[in-house]
């Protein structure tokens, strides 16, 4: 029977310890000395553990149960409470004496507007590039010969433009370490000039004349590839979408697929500037959906990989590029760039292009306007380029589209 509020007050102590049990584990121990503390007994890969949830009366029966309920979620996810709270306990007295490490995910928590996956990336280049050398050490003790000796780690694998993107994100750091007290200066500013100049490398790119060739080889990839991966390589050139916001996609995204007016609303929390983002579909990228439908099953996500609970990877489209030949000549943001090149010289209104391409408007007013005003026009350009694109995949010999609205 499990514990009341009543029974909890009234517990006597005894010659003995004696446990007084509630549910799902947990129990208050009651000492000869009259002490009574709450634990959690749990097993974790095949061993049993206890878990010290507080004492009474300062924890109280109902805080003791939401205690116990949050160890369990995290056992539900397969980690070990216990060990959660000493790493916790770690990373407390990390961030009390204010060592790098600490204040980088201090940092990194606070950027609420990121998408998850460019949050993950921001965090990996911190574990592998930064904190190795410089994650231990209090923050207010890094000099510039230190940070400099850690990036040029990078900079001597060849990665040259990543070395100055480490050295910008640890910028990024020191300045939340000043504004946060933890460290009184940013040591980048003194490392103007001490890298290389490396320039930014653009992600690989056909030309649009090479648009015809990609697109005949993607409609054979069922040949040596799967058709969900053809299809889908497809429907990211119809949307130029960025893969992530593809690979990602769930069905309850897509709006009137059989209407007059189909659309993929992409939320806010999957783009990447945290604005919510409307696709118009041509009838293409309709007929593209229902043949995933079929192959996807009840999948919630219209690209299920193996495990059809997960989307596909985020690799897959990149290395089916790298089967079709188009290693180091094209990606899957790379349709993007053909899309843009090739709608900016059919004489598309670079307003509309860009909305289309979901890049941010630093006027708010101003982006909503465009995000209303150019629906209309937005569409009768993807159902153009949807239907140049169909052109060229039969191989007809068409002539690049040119504005007609």
């Amino acid at each position: 029977m499990a514990l009341s509020p009543t029974a909890v007050r009234n517990a006597k102590p005894g010659d003995k310890a004696r446990r007084m049990y509630d549910a799902h584990g947990l129990y208050l121990q009651v000492a000869p000395s009259g002490g009574r503390l709450w634990r959690l007994k749990y097993r974790f890969e095949g061993k049993e553990k206890l878990l010290a949830l507080g004492a009474y009366p300062d924890v109280s029966l109902a805080d003791a149960r939401v205690r116990c309920a949050d160890a369990r979620k995290l056992l539900a996810g397969g980690t070990d409470p216990g060990a959660q709270r000493k790493a916790d306990k770690r990373e407390a007295a990390m961030a009390h004496a204010g060592v790098f490490a600490a204040v980088a995910r201090e940092w990194l928590g606070k950027q609420h507007r990121w998408t998850k996956e460019h949050a993950d990336a921001v965090r990996r280049r911190l574990e592998v590039d930064l904190f190795p050398d410089l994650g231990a050490l209090p923050i207010n003790t890094i000099t510039p010969p230190v940070l400099l000796a850690c990036v040029r780690k990078v900079e001597h694998r060849g990665a040259h433009y990543l070395a100055h993107r480490v050295l910008a994100l640890a910028g990024q750091v020191f300045r939340y370490g000043v504004a946060s007290g933890r460290c009184e200066r940013d040591p980048t500013g003194d490392l103007r000039g001490a890298l290389p100049p490396a320039k930014a490398r653009n992600q690989a790119a056909i030309r649009p004349d090479e648009l015809p060739d990609l697109l005949r080889a993607i409609d054979r990839y069922h040949e040596i590839g799967d058709r969900q991966t053809g299809l889908a390589l497809r429907l990211l050139c119809l949307t130029f979408v960025r893969t992530g916001e593809l690979i990602n996609a769930t069905w309850d995204e897509f709006r009137d697929l059989d209407g007059e007016a189909p659309t993929w609303e992409i939320p806010a929390e999957r783009m990447k500037m945290r604005q919510a983002h409307v696709v118009p579909l041509a009838p293409q990228a309709v007929a593209i959906l229902a043949e995933l439908r079929a192959i996807g099953g009840d999948s919630r996500y219209i690209l299920p990989g193996r495990n059809p609970d997960k989307p596909i990877s985020n690799n897959t489209l990149l290395f089916a590029l790298y089967r079709l030949g188009y290693k180091s000549r094209m990606t899957g943001h790379g349709f993007r760039a053909v899309a843009s090149t090739a709608l900016n010289e059919a004489g598309y209104r670079p307003d509309v292009i860009e909305a289309q391409l979901a890049h941010q408007d630093a006027d708010a007013v101003r982006r909503a306007y465009n995000r209303a005003a150019y629906l209309a026009e937005r569409r009768a350009m993807m159902h153009q380029w949807a239907g140049m694109v169909d052109a060229y995949t039969k191989g007809a010999d068409v002539v690049p589209i040119k504005r007609t609205a």
